[in-house]
């Protein structure tokens, strides 16, 4: 990724962006293929990758490559390649693995597939038209929502005792250099006792403290996950504030689990939609992966100083 003399001007939603899907990757032993979607700006070399994990949720087509499209874009306009894989979690593929072992989550097959694209990144780029050689290999991040947050919380070091097993899972991913963890889960345990707690077990063991892989986490402060526990918005803040440093927070004021419509356009479980914050999320996230892949550049100190300051903030940052 080339600097620019203004950082601000790097994040520009009018970029054009090359979208192609599917990229389809035959896995021994995988019950179907590995279908991903890859986004990237029209131009430019030397291009980060973001791996982005799909939450569970409850549409078919946005818990897929199809969906993330408001996230996905914006990072591709503004100078990533976007990876998107269709996890076997995903409510298009249900009807393909009723019963099918690891169901019907499959967390630890949800990060197996994004260390089998980091192995075949060179494929994907031969595949894509327009892509070849423009990536780089070296600056790879991993994003996720909500399920897809705990994914990318196990590629970046936290740890979990497999329920199936009893065994301690370690699915760290060294090739990835930093994270972003969006409205993901907190903390396990005794807070873990709204309805949905009996059915995800795997949450019950988060270990956040191997979780050592730079990251930016980012929460709601009105993400009230009733379903998993009564503890509140803070429980998405766990990642943060459980993890060993260098870690930073992003709170987003008014945000709700959709973060104002992060998995789609105009979509139906969005309670808190709102175009500008995502647009406004998009800048942050990409502007504290330009400085984490490149500590030189100033983009994420000068897009905090824009949108986190100021009479309207849309939110506040913590570091550590």
């Amino acid at each position: 990724m080339s600097a620019s003399a203004d950082p601000a001007a790097v994040f520009d939603p009018s970029a054009p962006v090359l979208s192609y899907s599917p990229v389809i990757l035959s896995v021994p032993g995988r019950p179907v293929d590995l279908h991903v979607r890859v986004s990237a700006p029209a131009t430019g070399t030397g291009l980060p990758v973001i791996l982005l994990s799909h939450g569970h949720g409850g549409s078919h087509h946005l818990s897929s490559l199809n969906g993330y499209a408001p996230l996905a874009n914006l990072w591709a306009a503004a100078g990533f390649a976007v990876v998107q894989p269709t996890h076997l979690s995903s409510r298009t593929l249900s009807h393909r693995l009723t019963g099918a072992p690891g169901g019907p989550f499959f967390w630890r097959s949800r990060a197996e597939d994004m260390s089998r694209i980091i192995d075949r990144l060179d494929e994907i780029e031969d595949t894509v038209p327009q892509l070849a050689g423009r990536l780089d290999h070296d600056s790879v991040a991993v994003a996720g929502h909500s399920l897809g947050g705990h994914t990318a919380a196990l590629l970046l070091g936290a740890r979990i005792t497999d329920p199936g097993t009893g065994e301690e899972a370690d699915l760290i991913e060294r090739r990835i250099k930093a994270g972003v963890l969006l409205a993901a889960p907190g903390r396990g345990g005794d807070v873990l006792n709204g309805r949905m707690a009996a059915q995800t077990p795997f949450f019950h063991t988060t270990d956040f403290s191997t979780m050592t892989t730079p990251a930016l986490v980012v929460a709601g402060d009105k993400d009230d996950s009733r379903h998993f526990t009564d503890v509140g918005p803070d429980w998405h803040a766990d990642p943060y504030r459980l993890a060993p440093a260098p870690k930073t927070l992003l709170t987003l004021f008014g945000a709700e689990h959709l973060l104002g419509g992060v998995s789609g356009y105009d979509a139906a479980e969005t309670t808190d939609e709102n175009p500008a914050l995502v647009a406004a999320l998009a800048h942050l996230t990409s502007a504290y992966l330009r400085t984490r892949f490149r500590p030189a550049d100033p983009a994420w100190r000068t897009a905090c100083q824009a949108l986190t300051s100021g009479s309207d903030p849309v939110g506040r940052v913590e570091t550590k």
